[in-house]
């Protein structure tokens, strides 16, 4: 998903070409995008395909993208939907479902052509995740995330597509794909072209247009480069690269020989709390770049953290899904998808990755790492543990399987964790999970995918025949794994402590809930609060109104934690809540909250023993 330069000629060869269809061989699709003539927060675009020779075709825009696990509906999005002929008279159509259009007389049909709604200012934004969502903003910036803009062809996934962009001067793209740029006459405007090998390269290689704020580093023969949005220039692209360069270059080092890509682009897009914009804050991976949507609104140092978990996550999956996946991923069906039961590995593993080489390059200390695995395991215990994760990952998209679809990142990252430390007790320590991985990726890799049926036999092939029992027994069985069993094989014990917490969160658990029907925040019921929120008197079911004396709901809710994290210790506090029908009034002055939580801490053996010698293999490597 990436960046890059071109000319005028070019563009002009290329609509003669079109125009009068010739039919050459390997004639491009070739997609247009206008983000210059925007009407009403749309964008035009058209898809050019060379010349039918069969009676009907049926167009589609993406229902389902790789990543996304859940079904988004991108067509919902467009409109005044025409199919054209040579002469630019409009064709018979029929619209089948929000995702798709038969044209029949497919022999006359020239192009399709459409205009683009962007998801972020739309009410909860249709239930699309912000990071695979879109943006319009007229002359400020457009988040191209591709699937929402150009659709596909029937059976014209593999050929070649050819993107042209028509973008106002002021603005760049950030990108990892390279371009060739021609200005128009008056330069009023310039046009980009970017060619693709197929349909996936396309919706593989998000583009950011928005004003130049961009800066790049290299490590180890990668160039990394950062894009930044930030509507009211908190940050820029320079005052965040500091962190994602000692997190990168530390991923480089953990992942050793791992080397397939030259570039990478991180696109990082800020939203603004203070109006309608995204709200879905997170991460969506490709291939080589990363699409990031956070609050703008946050300090820099939770930024700098967040930014250092949620990247390194999405860096991380150049080991899997892009290196080592199955023919479900890499040929997958946009408008009817079927789906792997491999979610463990393609995002717990590399959940567990994102935090194991944080402490395995002394990013942070080994206490952090043992609570950060001590809060997945409370968060996966919120899920029925005897579901076998391989079939609710084969049926991610239905009920009742698609409501389990965060546990991915906690229980499937446990999965990582015990079948990592298991590898290290088979191995005497020599090999882990990360080795696991990087002989899957020589044995597959980004073009030759396997058989989802035949990965546990690759797998205990690869390492021991244990690990056969391991699998079966955890991942496809209905057995929930005995932690304390894997916890004491690396010499660690859970113990009740006393911890310090945010004002509305404790580590990964939050106080605090949303009613997204009535966008109400809300005291969780059934929880124990933390020492502030017990002096303050709150209650289980409290609705928030105000938090000194500014109004808050579900769409600014960041705000309000970000706030919090500022008030300075002995300030006096004042809520507003409704308890049964009543508005209540709470105070009360600031302090360190705290709360009792189960931890993991290692217990006090001599370094010499096998489970520290295990230990400091799993976490050293």
């Amino acid at each position: 998903m990436k960046k890059a330069i071109y000319t005028l000629a070019f563009i002009g060869a290329l609509y003669s070409c079109k125009t009068t269809q010739t039919s050459k061989e390997n004639q491009p699709v070739i997609a247009s995008i206008d983000l210059v003539n925007v009407e009403e927060d749309k964008v035009s675009v058209s898809v050019d395909p060379d010349r039918f020779t069969s009676d009907n075709t049926t167009f589609y825009i993406p229902k389902t993208v790789p990543g996304t696990y859940s079904t988004d509906n991108y067509g919902k999005f467009i409109e005044n939907f025409k199919a054209l002929d040579y002469d630019g008279n409009e064709l018979e159509f029929e619209k089948i479902d929000d995702n798709s259009w038969n044209i029949p007389n497919a022999e006359n049909l020239d192009k399709v052509s459409y205009q683009v709604n962007d998801t972020y200012d739309i009410e909860d934004e249709e239930g699309v995740f912000s990071p695979s969502g879109t943006n319009i903003e007229a002359g400020e910036n457009f988040m191209l995330n591709l699937h929402g803009f150009v659709g596909y062809f029937e059976n014209k996934q593999e050929e070649p597509y050819r993107l042209l962009i028509k973008r106002p001067q002021g603005l760049i793209p950030g990108t990892a794909l390279s371009k060739t740029v021609a200005a128009s006459e008056d330069m009023a405007f310039k046009e980009d072209i970017y060619s693709l090998g197929r349909y996936f390269e396309v919706i593989d290689n998000p583009i950011m247009y928005a004003k130049p704020d961009t800066t790049s580093f290299m490590v180890e023969g990668m160039e990394v480069l950062i894009n930044v949005y930030s509507p009211n220039e908190k940050y820029t692209s320079e005052s965040i690269k500091p962190g994602i360069e000692e997190m990168i270059s530390a991923q480089k080092r953990f992942l050793g020989e791992v080397d397939n890509t030259g570039k990478y682009a991180i696109l990082l897009y800020l939203s603004d709390s203070e109006k309608q914009d995204a709200r879905g804050f997170g991460a969506l991976e490709h291939h080589t770049s990363t699409v990031v949507v956070l609050p703008e609104a946050m300090q820099p140092e939770q930024l700098q953290k967040t930014m250092t978990d949620v990247v390194s996550h999405e860096f991380f999956h150049i080991l899997t899904p892009l290196n080592v996946h199955s023919k479900e991923v890499h040929y997958f069906d946009y408008n009817d998808p079927k789906m792997s039961q491999h979610l463990w590995m393609y995002e717990g593993v590399t959940e567990y990755f994102a935090n194991l080489f944080q402490i395995n390059q002394e990013l942070i200390e080994k206490q952090d790492f043992y609570d950060r695995i001590s809060d997945k395991i409370k968060s996966a215990q919120q899920f029925d543990d005897t579901m076998p994760f391989t079939e609710m990952s084969q049926n991610i998209l239905e009920d009742p399987y698609k409501d389990s679809y965060y546990n991915v990142y906690q229980k499937g990252a446990l999965i990582g964790m015990a079948l990592d430390i298991r590898l290290r007790e088979l191995s005497d320590g020599e090999m882990g999970i990360l080795d696991l991985m990087k002989a899957l990726s020589d044995r597959y890799g980004m073009d030759k995918p396997f058989e989802d049926e035949e990965l546990f036999d690759d797998i205990v092939e690869l390492t021991y025949p244990e690990i056969r029992t391991f699998l079966e027994t955890y991942v496809s069985g209905t057995t929930p794994i005995p932690y304390n069993d894997f916890f004491t094989k690396v010499g660690l014990e859970e113990s009740e402590t006393e911890i310090n917490t945010g004002y509305f969160i404790k580590g990964q658990t939050p106080y605090i809930d949303g009613d997204p029907a009535k966008g109400e925040l809300f005291f969780r019921e059934n929880i124990q609060f933390n020492s502030f929120l017990q002096e303050l008197g709150v209650k289980g079911g409290d609705i928030i109104k105000t938090v000194n004396g500014e109004e808050y709901n579900i769409q600014n809710v960041y705000n309000l934690i970000m706030k919090a994290e500022s008030w300075e210790e002995g300030e006096e506090v004042s809520f507003v809540v409704m308890r049964d029908g009543e508005e209540v009034e709470l105070t009360a002055t600031t302090a360190q909250p705290t709360d009792t939580d189960t931890t993991i801490t290692e217990k006090d053996l001599p370094e010499s023993s096998k489970e520290v010698k295990l230990r400091n293999a799993w976490l050293k490597g």
